[in-house]
């Protein structure tokens, strides 16, 4: 069964959401979290990259950076900026990206059933990257940014968030990506038993995207055996369905010594290829390359797609079986120095813009992942390669934390 309770959110003010919540901390580059909160002390790239707030030469996991974390998320909740609300609810959390609609349901999980394999994962941490978000929640006490999960599409719970999303939200803003957020609240007794016992008939979720946020919540109640709220871990929830998945894409900086016009005769072993093509795949299979030139539609021969075995019939993991790794040498694509991965939200414009400044050599632009393969990888144990998929649209820092001290009072 999958537990997931109510909780009572540490939530921003609704006039200020828009200027307070971020987009996640690892989507976007010290950098640019940095242009991006200069003159707003509100933006929660303080708290969720504070070193923004220190010398640009600081290193990202030094102890300062922490500690300047801890004093900023102070800050907030002490000027009202963030309020914790008084009783325990599950909210209701719609985000809109131009066409694409999709509403979860924001509540806290179960650490113990992520550590027993209820709470499926699909991709491998990095200790460094897991130990960076265990200091962040033990610096703040909290977290404040939400694992993204799924869970197996239900008519009952679609139905009742139908119901409680036609009032008016508790918060609604469009922020600077064009993104619309809105949130409600669900706090009656009713409401709470109905999502409880909907989930606890679900064998199993998912991690979409928040590996690192998940495993990192795990140890931190594995450290505090379960004192508190560590226990649990925040988490926006999603049915399979309405899940919009869009391509990781690959970019090579140079060729591994192959003459560029011995290129398309290397690719003809491995696939069919069309003299021209669309810059963005239609199926799976398929393939988009730009080496200069027009694009052109590779598609995998049929001997290279018929493994039983689902991470083997994988756009990323053909594209580095049978050709980054024996055409290009790429063998490691998390190490290697010669590849760059590309998020699909930049479309092909800006592959186009890599190969024809001379940046990289050839790009391949591929068909997005399905839901229901990462679903089928992850209930088989099975861990995807990198770089699998990119989920848009990112959830927002800041609209719900989860305090996980002592539980809050309820008188």
């Amino acid at each position: 069964m999958a537990i997931i309770k109510p909780f009572a959110a540490l939530r921003p003010k609704p006039a200020l959401a828009a200027r307070l919540c971020e987009l996640p901390y690892d989507v976007v580059s010290s950098a640019e979290a940095r242009q991006a909160a200069a003159g707003n002390p509100l933006s929660f790239f303080h708290v969720s990259k504070p070193e923004i707030d220190l010398p640009p030469s600081t290193n990202p996991y030094d102890p300062q950076v922490y500690a300047t974390g801890q004093t900023n998320f102070a800050r907030l909740v002490a000027a009202g900026n963030l309020t914790q609300d008084t009783q325990p609810a599950f909210y209701l959390y719609r985000q809109i990206m131009g066409r694409h609609s999709q509403t979860g349901l924001v509540a806290v999980a179960s650490c113990q059933e992520y550590l027993q394999g209820i709470v499926r994962k699909h991709e491998l941490t990095r200790p460094d990257k897991e130990d960076d978000r265990v200091r962040h929640i033990e610096a703040l006490n909290a977290q404040t940014g939400p694992a993204f999960l799924v869970y197996p599409a239900s008519s009952v719970i679609d139905g009742l968030l139908r119901v409680r999303t036609a009032g008016a939200p508790d918060l609604d803003f469009v922020a600077g990506d064009g993104v619309r957020h809105t949130a409600w609240t669900m706090a009656d007794a009713d409401g709470l038993r109905l999502i409880q016992a909907e989930f606890a008939r679900m064998p199993r979720l998912y991690i979409a995207d928040g590996h690192h946020r998940s495993a990192a919540a795990a140890r931190v109640y594995q450290a505090r055996k379960g004192a508190g709220q560590s226990g649990w871990f925040l988490a926006v929830l999603f049915p399979h369905n309405q899940m919009q998945i869009l391509p990781y894409n690959r970019v090579l900086k140079d060729l591994n010594g192959l003459p560029p016009q011995s290129l398309w005769k290397k690719l003809e072993a491995v696939f069919e290829i069309a003299p021209s093509g669309a810059s963005r795949p239609a199926a799976k299979h398929d393939v988009g390359c730009y080496a200069g030139g027009p694009w052109r539609t590779l598609r995998f021969r049929a001997e290279f797609t018929r493994s039983p075995d689902p991470i083997e019939r994988l756009d990323v993991t053909l594209l580095q079986t049978h050709v980054l790794a024996p055409i290009f040498g790429i063998d490691d694509p998390r190490t290697s120095q010669r590849l760059d991965f590309v998020g699909g939200i930049r479309g092909p414009a800006a592959l186009e813009k890599l190969v024809d400044s001379g940046q990289a050599a050839c790009a391949f632009s591929l068909f997005p992942t399905s839901i229901e393969d990462l679903m089928s990888i992850a209930d088989a144990g099975g861990i995807m390669p990198p770089k699998s998929t990119w989920f848009e649209p990112k959830l927002r820092d800041a609209m719900f934390c989860h305090l996980i001290g002592e539980e809050r009072s309820k008188g």
